[in-house]
Formats: structure tokens, sequence, C-alpha cells
């Protein structure tokens, strides 16, 4: 007997699986399993996904649905994961619970970096994983690193082709292969999923759709961001405007754009956090999709050829750290393939593949070095300004890349005497400044 479990902690990334499923990405097997978590900081009081409106469309799919949180509860499942003696007897446990027997396990997870991907491949030794990305992450290099013992297992990278061309980075260093999950399977699971949900009470055609942040702890960034969306839709002529709220963003992130909806004298419809945004391209068919560096905007344009604008890549960029930070390939191909919201300008570059290549050697030099030479002649090939701004001088310059500082500028920057005067120096001007 053989079982696959796949594991899925949003609604979004259930509906990838049920794509993958439905286009045949899968072998047989004689038992599917969705195990689903509950992410949320307080999972009590948020509803799992699979409680969620549209669910319904994708419980077909999979044998049995399972909860994640109820195996190992009370304990939170971005907080734990087994210590390495207790992972044979956590096996023991789950076999029994869920029912295994001696069943040849398969897994489907979202990441292995994080919990609680990695507590289940490491519940579960030498089994098979593959991985999928339902977003933009997928096309950047892994972000920390991997056993090789948990990295070799991986066979393959479900994700889904929203930027044509353009081949993932993740996992590669283990040479493993991505596949991409069929558009038309992607967007008649979506089409299902919405027609299982309750279509949003909009007063007006056509409207323009805002994809909220979550505001985490300093909500102020995030909530100026929405007002920016907001500001410029309204400049743009559209006098409807629905927002679509992060799942993780509280109440306050968006009453000042209620207020501020008012002043402009916009008619603002709030949608419930819960709500897939991909499937109100089909129900609202938006007229322009404005975002930040979500993966919703290159679906709605890819899969939908709906108008997009994206707003505040460049603020994002400038306060993203570390360098290596995962977030960082969505942010930039978002910055550079997406029209801004101000002015309708894509700063898109020549070739989007090779812009990815030469960001995820610089990120992880270590990892990627079969990249340096690709990284080079991308950044000596004549690349314009804009683009030579997404990568630090003084990265290139340790890195010995085109865009450093010449030579003897390089050696007096690794000076252990000038960079500890550079120190002070900085320090000296934040202190005049305060």
């Amino acid at each position: 007997m053989s079982t696959r479990i796949l594991c899925a902690s949003t609604l979004h990334g259930a509906a990838v699986l049920a794509a993958a499923v439905d286009a045949g990405c899968f072998s047989p097997t004689d038992r599917r399993i969705l195990l689903v978590s509950n992410n949320a900081a307080e999972p009590e009081a948020s509803p799992s996904l699979d409680e969620l409106p549209g669910f319904d469309a994708l419980r077909d799919r999979f044998d049995e649905v399972l909860s994640w949180n109820a195996a190992i509860a009370p304990l939170h499942p971005l907080g734990w994961a087994p210590r390495p003696g207790d992972a044979p007897l956590w096996e023991r446990h789950l076999r029994r619970l869920w029912e295994l027997g001696d069943d040849e396990v398969e897994l489907t997870v979202e990441s292995i970096e994080d919990s609680p991907a990695s507590a289940v491949t490491g519940i579960f030794p030498g089994t098979p994983i593959d991985v999928y990305a339902d977003g933009l992450t997928g096309y950047g290099p892994t972000g920390s690193k991997i056993d090789p013992l948990l990295g070799t297992r991986v066979r393959r990278l479900l994700h889904l082709g929203l930027v044509p061309g353009t081949e993932p980075l993740l996992l590669t260093e283990f040479g493993v292969r991505s596949e991409i999950v069929p558009d038309d399977a992607y967007r008649a699971v979506l089409r299902k999923v919405g027609a299982a949900s309750p279509a949003p009470e909009v007063p007006c055609r056509a409207p323009a759709l805002l994809l909220g942040r979550s505001a985490g702890e300093t909500p102020d960034p995030d909530a100026e961001l929405h007002l920016r969306m907001l500001r410029g839709a309204a400049a743009l002529g559209h006098r409807g405007i629905v927002f679509k709220p992060h799942p993780a963003a509280p109440a306050r992130s968006y009453r000042a754009l209620e207020a501020e909806a008012e002043r402009l004298g916009v008619e603002l419809t709030v949608l419930e956090p819960s709500v897939v945004a991909e499937t109100l391209f089909e129900q609202l068919r938006p007229a322009l999709v404005v975002g930040c560096f979500s993966a919703t905007l290159f679906t709605a344009r890819h899969l939908y050829g709906l108008d997009v604008a994206r707003t505040g890549t460049r603020e994002v960029l400038e306060r993203l750290t570390p360098f290596e930070n995962g977030s960082r390939v969505p942010v930039v191909l978002a910055h550079t393939l997406l029209p801004e919201l101000g002015t309708g300008v894509t700063e898109a570059p020549g070739n989007p593949d090779r812009l990815v290549t030469a960001l995820g050697f610089v990120m992880q030099p270590r990892v990627h070095a079969e990249l340096r030479p690709a990284a080079t002649a991308y950044l000596a090939d004549g690349i314009t300004p804009a683009e030579l701004e997404l990568f630090p001088r003084r990265r290139l310059t340790v890195l010995g890349l085109p865009g450093g500082l010449p030579g003897r500028l390089a050696a007096l920057s690794r000076n252990p005497a000038l960079r500890r005067a550079a120190v002070r120096a900085r320090r000296l001007g934040r202190t005049v400044l305060r």
C-alpha cells in the first residue's frame, strides 16, 4: 500500500495541489491525504482552510482531510519540530493515529525550510518529497542551508509558471527539477472554488481591486501603502474600488482607507480577508488590479489578461534585510516586470531569467557558485542603471563582479582600519541627525 500526504496551510495552496492532481502531476497511490495546518497566531480563533467557503470544491481530490494541529496539540505548528531522537516515536504515533500501518509514504510540502513542513519531513525520514511553490518564491534561491540528507530526498519542484521563460532556482543545488502546474488546470480549479464561494456584493461593474498586505507588528508602512493604492486608483478615474485585506491583517489596517475613500468621493468595498483573491478575477472582472509584490498580480496578468499595477516595491527593497531574504526575488520581479501605479512605467529587464540568475548568485554565492559566469556576463552586458540599483555595490565589490569598485578601491574597502573608521563615521552621522 502507498499513501501520499499533501500538506497545505492556505486555501490557495490547497487549490494549487488540487490543480496538480487534476493535471496528473502525481503518480497513482492507494490513498491521498490532505494534511491541513492552521498557522494563525491563535488557531483556536481562526477557521482552518477546510472550513473556509470554497473548500468543498477541492475536497473530492483527497481521500481524507486531516489536521496537523490536532495531531500535535497543544503545540503550535510554527513553533514546534520534534527532537531528532523523538522522530521515530512520532512516526509510530502518527502511523497509528492516521491508520498508515506499514504504507509507503510520499510527502508533498510547501517548503522544507520551515515548520510545519520541516517537522513532517523529519518525522518520516527517507520518504521521497515533492515541494510546491504557490507563488513567486520558487524563482529565488534556497533561503537557508539545507541538510543534504534532506535536500537529496526532494525529487521535484511544482510551481505555477507565472513568469514565462524564467526557471526557478529553489533547491537546484540538489539537482531538483522543476515542473509547471498547467495553467488550464489551475484556472479550472479557481473557477470551481469561486463558484462554491459566495460572490461578493459590489455596487459597481469592473471595479479596481486592491490587494492588501499584512501589517504585522508595524502597521504604519503597510497602512500608508494601502492609502497610496487607493489614491492612485482614484487618480486614474476609478470610482468603484474593492479592497481585499491580507488574511493576517488586523481590522485597524484598513479603517483609514474608509475615511480616505469618503474624502476622495469613491465607493469602497472591503471584502472578508478569507476570500481567495484569485477567484475574484472571474467574479468581478476588475478593470485594474493593484498590489505591491503579490503573486496574485502575475496571476491576474498571465492567466486572465487583466491590467495590473504595482506600488511600493522600491520602498520594500530598501528596507528588506538581509540581502538573502526570500522575498527579494518576488519583489524584484514585480518591480521590474509590472507597471508602476502612478506613472504606468515598466522597468523591464531585457531578460528576466538572466536577472533572476544573477540575483540568485549574488544572494547565495557559496550555494550557487556555478552561476558566477552567468552573473558576470549579465552585469557586464550593459544593463540599465535601474537594474544595477538592484545589486548593492559593496556586495558586487566583495564578490569581484562588474559594477563593484575598481581593483585598488576594492582593496581599500577591505582594509580593516578603513572599515572601522567608516563605521565610526556612520555612527557619528546618525548621532548628529538625532
